[in-house]
Order: structure tokens, then sequence, then C-alpha cells
């Protein structure tokens, strides 16, 4: 039953044996899977299998008392022996004696002294030496573990479980002596940096004014991931999302991941990386191409798959942990529609995530962090990654004693207890070794490692730099020596292993297909980009609709409304409490108003408008995941989609409780107190699965700026640059109403300016993002559905009620969401236009309640009339058009006057994206007067932290509306 767990492996049982008997109540190797709190976990989630290493034996315990100087000496070595390991190639570190590696210190002073090492060394039992060693022996033994070209640290774990696992590891594979790298390993490694070599030359000759940032002194990161790859095959591992920066990716390109090289040229030569029917596409740079290739090792096949990245360096890595997370969601699920399996299915047995990164950001990068931070959450979790830093120890021309303040540029993953294993990069087998040795930790205990690679970089920051200009002794070392695959080769040559004729071949005829592709180039043409796999077709209201590209004809919404029993069932499981199970006393009061409103079909407010468009989706088989800081009960205490029992503190999800049967899961992750890496992992996703509305709401809609680079690089664009299309909704909640400078506004003008929306009218527009106002909770329902309802994807952008939350005004009917209902761009004044209208005002969000409660009483319904914008991007010409026209035929004798109002001040809000769009409208209509402005004056925040100050200017802003009538 267990045998998939590497607990059973004969190196483990050794260790077992020697440590003594289990201790009672566990089982060896055994997956122990804990019931745990909805807090700690989440759909899809299963905790991370935990091995209990027992105790020393007696025998064990008393000889580490009685050689305490030798176990002393032992664990500084651990601990201590990479601040004296060989690991870099450049020799440029500046490292002090290291006194404590050093036996004399421990009063061990004679070399031929014996020493019983059970419960000290964990030497095997291979060796043939049995307990007894000399402290020569000894002193040989741990420098050869310890201070060679891999230095450890993991004496800083707090689990002793793993520290154990380590020592253990390291020590009886090291006095086992581990046999020679196999030849045909060897011949792999070195055909993997002569092409790159080749490469790197090649593309100098034939491009010399290239920006290629090659791979050249990093060179051994291919065969650091073709180890990986190959170890990751052997495991069953069966998906790999892979995230790097732009160095070296051209040589993993073409070198490992299988990409064309006439494609390579064609995008250097100016032409577009692919082909599509129906979509425009603005493409990206060269050192930003992708690859998705099935490769094969051992006759095991493994899709590895390289993300489109922006050039924010580090940005793209908690995209790849949610695609991989969400990637071994619908693993999981398809193992449970089979009906078998899905109980043995751990995170991370089927897919890793594996991110590359520089040196330079990996330290300075504050989206390591966060998402570092992310890594061993329930809810975010993807089953540990590997992370590979390609060190070069400089960051374009800043050293790195300028760069961090740690001695390691991967100090930073101690964060969150993370083992780092340094290694020579000029040593490619022992890059091989430790890549070994991470995947075995990653794939025993299910959370993150880092290979630190140490490097350097042959050329500057790319090659058309001259690094010398800053850091001349550390070129002028570079520039003197031979590159490593030169100086692998040469070591092969040497012994025996390859010829100097079939290196010398396997370099010319790399070359030779190069040339050949450069060649060819002239007939070259780039695939056409097609859907495929989870892509190719989505299930609406129960038939398979293939997918479209959201610019093509074929693109079409299918209806969002719901019947009314459908809407009754939902909302009454909405709030379904499970026998026994104790709510708190004030939250009877929320079940009672939600089932009243029910009954009643009117008062529909937005949680409950909300959680019917949640288990409306999951019965039509769609998944929900809402993500944020305080998503489950809500930062304003309105949602309460997760109940707390007072007692225990188990949770429920009502939904997911009540609704049997149900296809879909909604999942409430109550994220870290994290922005830019918690927004990138939901919309990394978002790429994986079409079938799956990703919700991030921001505590406050001002907190987004944590994550404008994923809105900028990854939200607002992907599509446009990579093709790739995203359902991720952001919610943001806005409104001025004296909370102050922060926690008042969502930058609707920053959302608003990132879009592609037409100044003029288009009749098949393709936006890149809608951006929304929502003034009722039926609009916000149609809206979440309307995600889902489509054959296409397309991020949006709401800008979130707080007031209007409880706002009796700001309620909805039942009847709102019923079949034939849907979203409505613009809502028109409730009272008919008449000839006596003297002002349009046009308004959006929740200035409109406070609006025409004032208009109300000045008794002005006559003479005013107050129209909605819904949605400010797309704009909607047409719609608006044909709301406004009838206030331009009526028998007025002169034309009404048009006024926006917004409580923004003039430079923020949608006033700078509205303006033009509604003087266009107006005068298509024939009006001749311009739009005017009503709101605050310009100003350098959002709003006025000072109470009186907000109560003057938002009265001057509501009267000014009327001013005049």
């Amino acid at each position: 039953m267990y045998a998939h767990i590497r607990a059973r492996d004969t190196s483990i049982r050794w260790l077992l044996g020697r440590l003594g008997p289990v201790s009672p109540g566990t089982v060896e190797g055994k997956v122990v899977i804990l019931r745990r709190r909805y807090h700690d976990d989440s759909y899809g989630f299963r905790r991370v299998r935990e091995f209990t290493m027992p105790d020393y034996n007696a025998e064990q315990l008393a000889n580490r008392v009685t050689n305490a100087p030798l176990l002393r000496y032992a664990d500084a070595l651990r601990t201590h022996g990479h601040r004296a390991a060989s690991i870099d190639p450049l020799d440029i570190l500046r490292r002090e004696r290291v006194a404590a590696l050093e036996p004399i210190r421990y009063g061990l002073t004679d070399p031929s002294a014996t020493y019983n090492v059970d419960g000290i060394l964990w030497t095997g039992e291979a060796h043939g030496k049995g307990n007894k060693w000399s402290l020569d022996e000894i002193t040989g033994f741990l420098n050869a573990v310890y201070v060679g070209r891999i230095a450890y640290e993991y004496m800083d774990l707090p689990s002793k479980t793993e520290r154990l696992w380590f020592a253990h590891l390291l020590e009886s594979e090291a006095a086992n002596v581990v046999p020679s790298t196999a030849p045909e390993r060897q011949r792999r490694t070195h055909e993997l940096l002569a092409r790159s070599e080749v490469l790197d030359t090649f593309l100098q000759a034939k491009f010399p004014n290239l920006k290629r940032y090659g791979l050249e002194g990093g060179e051994s990161m291919l065969p650091a991931l073709d180890a990986l790859f190959a170890a990751a095959a052997r495991a069953d591992t069966t998906h790999i999302i892979l995230a790097m920066p732009h160095r070296g990716r051209l040589n993993l390109l073409t070198g490992l991941l299988e990409y064309d090289p006439a494609a390579l040229f064609h995008k250097i030569k100016g032409g577009a990386e692919v082909r599509v029917d129906g979509e425009t596409i603005s493409g990206d740079v060269l050192s930003h191409l992708v690859a998705s290739p099935s490769l094969n090792y051992g006759g095991k096949e493994i899709k590895v798959s390289l993300l489109p990245n922006p050039s924010h360096l580090e940005a793209v890595n908690p995209v790849a942990l949610g695609k991989a997370r969400a990637k071994q969601y619908s693993l999981l699920k398809a193992l449970e529609k089979g009906g078998a399996g899905a109980e043995r299915c751990m995170l991370g047995d089927k897919v890793m995530c594996v991110q590359l990164h520089g040196d330079a950001s990996f330290t300075g990068q504050g989206v390591i962090m966060e998402t570092l931070g992310l890594s061993n959450l329930p809810h975010y979790t993807s089953g540990g990654s590997v992370h590979i830093v390609v060190d070069n120890n400089i960051g374009y021309t800043t050293p790195a004693s300028a760069a961090r303040s740690s001695l390691y540029c991967s100090d930073v993953a101690k964060m969150i207890n993370c083992p780092v294993l340094h290694v020579n990069g000029d040593c490619p087998e022992d890059v091989s070794r430790a890549i070994e040795i991470a995947f075995k930790y990653r794939n025993y205990f299910r959370k993150d490692i880092v290979i630190d690679l140490m490097v350097y970089r042959r050329w500057g920051h790319n090659e058309l730099d001259e690094p010398a200009y800053t850091q001349p002794i550390m070129y002028q070392k570079i520039r003197s020596r031979r590159s490593v695959p030169q100086l692998y080769e040469d070591k092969l040559v040497s012994d025996g292993v390859i010829s100097q004729d079939s290196a010398s071949s396997i370099r010319n005829s790399y070359k030779a297909v190069l040339n050949d592709a450069l060649t060819a180039l002239a007939t070259y043409s780039p695939p056409l980009v097609k859907f495929e796999g989870q892509w190719k077709s989505i299930f609406i209201d129960g038939k398979e609709v293939p997918m479209v590209w959201p610019g093509s004809k074929a693109a079409k919404m299918f209806d969002t409304g719901v019947p009314t029993e459908v809407l009754q069932k939902v909302g009454r499981g909405s709030v379904e409490v499970p026998a026994g199970f104790e709510i708190h006393p004030r939250l009877q009061r929320h079940v009672k108003s939600r089932l009243a409103s029910l009954d009643k079909g009117e008062g529909i407010d937005w949680a409950t408008a909300e959680a019917l468009a949640f288990g409306t989706l999951m019965l039509d088989g769609c998944d929900i995941r809402i993500a944020g800081q305080d998503v489950g009960r809500g930062t304003f205490s309105h949602r309460h989609a997760m109940l707390v029992d007072q007692n225990t503190e188990g949770v429920v999800v009502p939904l997911n409780h009540a609704l049997t049967g149900v296809v879909g899961k909604l999942e409430l992750s109550n994220s870290s107190l994290s922005e830019m890496a918690v927004l990138g992992f939901e919309y990394g996703a978002s790429w994986e699965r079409p079938d799956l509305l990703p919700i991030w709401e921001a505590q406050f809609g001002d907190f987004f700026n944590g994550a404008q680079i994923i809105i900028d690089t990854f939200i607002s664009s992907a599509e446009t640059k990579w093709l790739k299309q995203s359902g991720m909704v952001l919610l943001l909640p806005h409104g001025l109403d004296g909370a102050g400078p922060e926690h008042s506004s969502s930058r609707i003008e920053r959302m608003l300016q990132l879009t592609n929306d037409s100044y003029t009218p288009e009749t098949k527009a393709n936006i890149n993002m809608h951006v929304v106002f929502p003034t009722t909770p039926a609009q916000y329902f149609h809206l979440l559905r309307r995600q889902m309802k489509r054959n296409y994807r397309k991020p949006l952008v709401v800008a979130g009620p707080k007031g209007l939350l409880r706002l009796a005004a700001a309620s909805s009917k039942l009847s709102d969401m019923f079949p034939g209902t849907q979203f409505q761009p613009v809502l028109a004044d409730a009272h008919p236009p008449t000839s006596k209208i003297e002002r349009v005002v046009l308004v959006s969000g929740k200035l409109y309640y406070e609006l025409a409660k004032e208009r109300a009483a000045r008794g002005l319904e006559d003479r005013v009339a107050l129209v909605r914008i819904e949605e400010l991007a797309p704009f909607p010409f047409a719609t608006l058009a044909d709301v406004l026209e009838p206030y331009t035929t009526s028998t007025s004798a002169s034309e009404p006057e048009w006024v926006w109002v917004q409580e923004e001040p003039k430079n923020q809000g949608a006033w700078g994206h509205v303006k033009d769009r509604l003087g266009s409208v107006v005068s298509g209509l024939g009006g001749r007067a311009e739009v005017r402005f009503v709101g605050r004056r310009e100003a350098a925040v959002p709003a006025t932290g000072i109470g009186k100050d907000y109560q003057v200017q938002q009265r001057a802003v509501v009267e000014g509306a009327f001013e005049g009538l």
C-alpha cells in the first residue's frame, strides 16, 4: 500500500536499523494523513508525508557522551564545512580560515588515535571498517564529504529528521564509495556542454550585434537540468513547470527543450515567433521565447513547460507555482472522476515546479521572499520546488559585496528553513550529483530546496557590454581560463571516455545543424498556434464548446441567467449549517437574513448574489478559487462563505457541504500578507485551467499596487504578447468614505490606462481586459457568471463595493438573475426620459446612490437624469448611445446639459478615460455641448485623511451635480 514511499529505500531501512526500533505508534515509511481544519487545509491538499526517525539507542547515546569531542568535531564539519569548500570556480571569494574545522580545537590531537564512530558518523556497512576509525581517517572522511566541490547547509534545519536524513545520505554514500559517473552519462553531459558552446560561438559569428544573454561560463546549468528531468522521470513525475530568466534561455531551448534553431533565427531576423488566426499578437523579445516539449528519459516521458516571462526578474516564479498547483489539482480531479487512486495522490507526485534564478535578483527582488513564503502553505504548496540559482557573483555591474548583506545569495531561502547546496559550476559531474541529492530531498519531504550553482559570466550583462570597466580583476581571471565545456572535454579525453575525434565530431555536426537551419530560413514559417489539452474545449450548460480566440467571429457569450429553483437551492445551501455545528451567535442573523431575502425574492445583497454565482457555476462543473487576506469571512465581515464551529474551530464551507454530488468545488484561500506573489499564483492557476474561476480580492482596492508588476506584465498584456488567455478576476474594494489616502481607491485610472480600449466605436474590438464598477448585486452576479459562460477567457477588474454591501437601496431582486437576464454595461435612469430633463448626469459606482438620494430630496427627478456606466472598458458606445438618444430627441427646446460626476479627484478615477469617449457618443447623437466634469479637484492622493475635510469635499461633489437647478 505504501510502496511509493521512499522510506522503504534500502538506505533508509539501514538508518532505521542503526537508530533502533521504530517508536511505538509509528509505521516505517507510512504516510500519515491527518484531519485538518480548513484554516490549514484546502481541496486537493494532502498533508506532507512525515518520517519520524527514532532516537539514538542506548549504546549510541553512551558513545556520543564518551566521545563528545569527536561529536562536536563532526558536527562542526557538517555545520561549517561549506565555508572552506572549493565551490568558487574563480576562487575570488574572500574566505577566512575556519578554525572550527580543525580537530585540535576539540582536544583531538593524535592522528592515530582510534574512536568508536557509532552514533556519530553514518558510514554505512559496506566499507568493511566497522565502527573503529582513526582520527586521521575521520578527518579525511569528513573533509571529503563536506569540504569538497559541493557544500551543504542543512544543520540549521529545525527538523531533526531532515538533519539526520542529510547526514546519513551524504556520509553513508561517501563511505560506500559512490560509483563514478557512468560513461554514457558523461558523454551526455559533454554533448550538452559542447552544443551550448557551439550555439554561443555560432550566434556571435553570425549575429555579432545580438544581445543573446548567452550561457558562457554557466554551461553546467544544462546538465543540471538534464539530471533533474531524468531523476523526476525515474520517480514517475509527468509534468515539470519551469520558470527562468533571460540568461541561458536560448541555450536551454535549443540544447535541451528541442526548440527549432530555424525558429530562433527567424525571430532574430525580426519575424514573429508564432502565427495565429483571429488574434493580433505583439510578440515578445528573443530572451522570452518558450517551449513545452515531451522529453524521454529511459522510456518515460516527462512534459517540460517553460513559461513565458517578462523582463521583471523573478516575477514569473509565483505564476509557475500557481500553474504547478493547478496542474496537480487537474490530475487529482481526473483520478476522482475515474473512481480510484485519489486518496494516494500527493501534491508533488506527478508535477514539479522548477525555478531558475539569478544571484542578484534572488537576493534583491521581494517577490522571492513572498513566493518562498507560500511554499509550505496548504493552499499554495505544490509539493516542493527545486530552485537553481545561476550564481555569477555579480548583478549587471554590481559585485556581490554591494548587492547583498549576507554571505550567500541563497541565504534568503533560510526564511523557510530551506536546505542549500552550493556547487562548483566548473565541475559538471558534481553539479549532477548535487541535483540528484536535491531531488531526493524534495521527493522525500515535499519541500523546497536550493542549488546555488556557482559559475561566472564570460561577457558582461550582455555580449555588447564591457565588464572590465568595473570588474577588471574578475574579468582578467575569466579571460585567461578555458571554458567549462573545454575543461570537461579535456577530462573525458584524458580519461578515455571519448576521443578527440568524437568530441570534434559532436561540435561539427551541431554546427552543421545550425548552418542548415540558417540556410533554410527563407522557407521557414512559424507554427500555427492551436488550442490543445484542457484549453481545446470547455463545457457550458452541459455541452462541449470549442475554445476560440477572443477576437474571432466565433467568440460568444452564453446566457448567464439561472432558473429560480436552482437559485433557491444554491442560496439556501450557502447558509446550511450541519447538525451539531455551532456558529457564532451573531451569524444567526446573517443566515436568517439570507433565507428571508430568498423567500421574498428581493433584498438580495452582494454576498448572497456572490454565493448564488459561485454555487450555480459549481453546479455547472466549474471550480471557484478565491484568494486574499480575509476572503473566508470577508474584509467587511459580509461574505461568511466559511463557518467556524465555536466549540471546536472546525470549519465547514456550506456550498461544498450542501451541494452534494456537485462536480465543482469552492476553495477559500485566506492568504499570507502578500499581494504580488499571491496574485501571481492565482494568475498562474488561471493559465492552467479554463474551468476554474480564479479570484483575487484585495483587502482594500488600494493594496493592488503591491502586485502592480503582475498586473502590468501578465494580466493586462499576456494575451497580446504570448497568446495566453486568463479568466482572472480582481476584486478591488473601492470608494471614498472617509477612510483616508490608502483605504479609498483601487486606482481605476491605472486599470483603464492599461486597457487597449478604443477611443471610437468598433463593432468587434478585442479588449485586453474588462474594467467594471457595478452598482447592484445582480450586476455582480452576472459578471462572475459571464467569466465562465464564454468560449474564451478575459481578465476582469471589478471596482468592488464597501458601503454598498449592506445598503438596502443597493440590493437586487431574484428575478434580476433569471434566464434571459444579463449584465448591463449601462443602467438607464429608473425614471423614463421626458422633455423636462435639463441635465443628464453620468456616473459610475457607489456615488450613484448618494446622487439619487440628493435628487429625491430636492425633488428633481423630472429635471435631472441619472445614468450609470457600469462597464468602463470596453466602453459601451452603442449601449450608452441607445440610453442617451431619447434625451436628444425629446420636444425640449434646448439640448440637456451633460455632466460627468465622480468622487475621485479630477486627475484620478474614470474621467480621463471617459471624457473623449463620452464626447464621441454625445456628438454622434447630434449634441453640441461638451461633457462637464464635477468632482474633486486635482490631488496627489486619492482622499484626505481629515474627516471634516472629507465631509466638506464629498458634500461639495454631491451638490455640484445639481448646482444651478
